[in-house]
């Protein structure tokens, strides 16, 4: 890959944009933890996420994925009734309190499970789509699996401590982000505070999210806690133009999870700004064309293109424009030929398409004759470094 040189309008820009510091300085109590901006994809914090551990309740979220599914594709309805088995009604820690006689909808059993944290609304849910928990715990981890989601192991609907349930933090946000995306229409019940299923559970019947009270714009996800697992939180919150996604494990207490979590979120948004840095169609580049009726044509961004910086200024941000060239006629108007890539100090680095901006035929034949003699003779065009 040859880098070429921004075009001088975008160099402004980028020069204003950003201004970075090369350390963040941020730790976290938790013993695991993954942050994310889902705005601009930036990983943002990394403790041990990738290592597969006891999820608790938060792999509840897996469960709610593929009920979401299933009414999505239309094999169940918001107003479908499933039975209660004795396993169901046995199930011990949150529940609805779900007996033998009940028959809850699936409107019911989200609830359930989202705001109480259902162990029984889980196998509910389990038995009544796979038949049994132990076929759902087989389908969930394929599902997740195939979701991206490459260390999670289930083996139940629940979150129940079992040697081989586990799933990372990274997994678990992954989850957490699928759920926002795939299911904007069922997400909102996430934000919910209060369910109480035929006023049998007052005291089960709050929403344990210690964000969703503090009005800084959480609305999901789940909580989780086990004596294995400590006190856990799979969390979104949003902000103006930006999403925040975090999951945090292995606080000692209930107290130290809504810290923690309050400080993530304060931390992610004050310390950090989002920046654009080119917008969708904007010319950014202007590449040599090999045979072609133009000797040149301009490169553009593919879509907007947003970059989240540490608010302190510093240092050491660079953008470029990188393709494999020469680029040779005929060319298409937006044909993609290249990248336009912001690299920021401690973070992955961003990549966006570049597209060509217009046409550019094939040149005539005297015209292609020329330009072969001209490189034969070594009068190539020198490359353009940024």
């Amino acid at each position: 890959m040859k880098p070429l040189r921004l075009i001088p309008a975008l160099v402004p820009a980028v020069a204003a944009a950003l201004l970075a510091s090369t350390a963040f300085g941020f730790e976290t109590r938790a013993k695991a933890a993954w942050v994310y901006d889902m705005t601009t994809g930036s990983v943002l914090l990394e403790k041990d996420a990738h290592r597969a551990l006891p999820p608790a309740s938060m792999s509840k979220l897996m469960t709610l994925y593929i009920l979401f599914e299933a009414v999505r594709d239309g094999r169940v309805s918001m107003d479908t009734e499933f039975s209660v088995s004795s396993k169901a009604r046995a199930m011990g820690g949150s529940t609805m309190f779900l007996n033998e006689q009940d028959r809850p909808t699936v409107q019911d059993l989200i609830r359930g499970i989202i705001v109480n944290s259902g162990n029984d609304a889980c196998v509910v849910v389990a038995e009544g789509l796979a038949g049994s928990e132990e076929a759902f715990a087989k389908l969930a981890t394929e599902r997740a699996r195939a979701l991206g989601m490459a260390d999670t192991t289930l083996a139940n609907s629940s979150g129940w401590p079992h040697p081989e349930h586990r799933m990372s933090m990274s997994d678990l946000g992954i989850l957490a982000q699928r759920l926002i995306e795939d299911f904007p229409e069922y997400y909102p019940i996430f934000s919910e505070t209060h369910f109480n299923y035929k006023d049998r559970a007052p005291a089960n019947a709050r929403n344990r999210n210690p964000l969703l009270s503090l009005g800084v714009g959480a609305d999901g996800l789940k909580t989780g806690h086990t004596a294995e697992a400590g006190y856990s939180l799979v969390g979104s919150v949003k902000q103006g133009d930006r999403r925040l996604i975090f999951v945090i494990s292995g606080l000692e207490t209930e107290v130290a999870r809504a810290e923690e979590s309050e400080r993530i979120t304060n931390w992610a948004f004050r310390q950090f700004s989002l920046r654009t840095i080119a917008n969708e169609k904007m010319r950014v580049a202007e590449a040599p064309v090999f045979l072609g009726e133009a000797a040149s044509v301009g490169l553009i961004a593919a879509e907007n293109v947003q970059v989240l910086v540490p608010a302190t200024p510093g240092k050491g941000v660079t953008a470029r424009v990188e393709w494999q060239g020469p680029l040779h006629a005929p060319l298409k108007a937006g044909d993609r030929v290249g990248e336009l890539i912001v690299s920021v100090p401690d973070m992955p680095e961003l990549r966006s398409p570049v597209l060509v901006e217009a046409d550019v035929p094939k040149a005539g034949f005297l015209n292609r004759l020329t330009t072969a003699v001209s490189v034969l003779g070594g009068r190539a065009a020198s490359k353009l470094v940024f």
